[in-house]
């Protein structure tokens, strides 16, 4: 079968990196082209520190697209910012792109409004706050215990220069314990967030009972864990056109 040709937006930040080493290296895919706002016109390859790759870094989508040679790309996966996501976003829809989507600070009108256009223009999207499988697995296993437990808040940490307190996965994560428990008109489950330098991603939530804690965890140590999550967000959506996902597990 021919490779799946994907774009990455956000290139050459930490997560980017990571996604291009992964298309670079993993059969079926190929790197079609590479967005970000620093390190434009020079080669992928180079900034991952290896041989070029010929594919250059480019300020724009459509300078990406340009410069596409063969097949029209099929899939742009974004790890961008809130900001970056609502001009490149639409605009890889409308080229009948299929978005898998790892930035956060997006609303919830806004990711319902992106849904709608996959919808429209029938390509698959992800817009999933969380790409790795152990944080699946967590908010899984915590949906899971709030119908045991009632009480119950979510402290998130991240490296001192994320942007968005609370993080996507708190969010989500606060979210689906709510509905758990069919209480999303009721009080907001807590959240805190702790910002500090050395730290990746973690989260832990905490439930309180008579005599009783239980906390479930996870830990992100490198960018490398949400590689897994994103080809598979990839190969999801081209095999699921106009159907839109908000969790990685609903691609399992």
């Amino acid at each position: 079968m021919e490779p799946i040709r994907v774009v990455v937006a956000g290139a050459t930040g930490k997560v980017g990196r990571e996604v291009c080493r992964a298309l670079l290296r993993e059969p079926g895919f190929r790197l079609a082209g590479a967005v970000a706002r620093s390190g434009a016109g020079r080669d992928v390859g180079e900034l991952l520190g290896s041989e070029p790759v010929g594919v250059p870094v480019s300020r724009s989508l459509d300078e990406a697209l340009a410069r596409c040679t063969g097949d029209p790309p099929q899939v742009l996966v974004d790890f961008t910012t809130a900001e970056a996501a609502r001009e490149t976003l639409p605009a890889a829809i409308r080229k009948q792109m299929a978005p898998v989507v790892g930035t956060t600070g997006l609303s919830r009108a806004e990711l319902a409004a992106l849904a709608a256009a996959c919808r429209e223009a029938g390509v698959g999207g992800a817009f999933v706050a969380n790409f790795a499988i152990g944080a699946m697995l967590m908010m899984r296993f915590a949906a899971e215990a709030r119908r045991f437990f009632p009480h119950v808040e979510i402290i998130e940490m991240h490296h001192h220069t994320k942007l968005d307190a609370p993080s996507g996965t708190a969010i989500r994560t606060r979210e689906r314990l709510e509905a758990a428990r069919g209480d999303l008109q009721g009080p907001s489950v807590p959240v805190h967030s702790v910002r500090l330098p050395g730290l990746v991603a973690h989260q832990e939530v905490i439930f309180g009972g008579p005599g009783q804690t239980l906390t479930i965890r996870h830990d992100a140590t490198s960018r490398e864990s949400y590689v897994p999550g994103v080809l598979l967000a990839c190969r999801w959506v081209l095999a699921h056109p106009g159907e839109v996902a908000f969790d990685l597990e609903e691609m399992v």
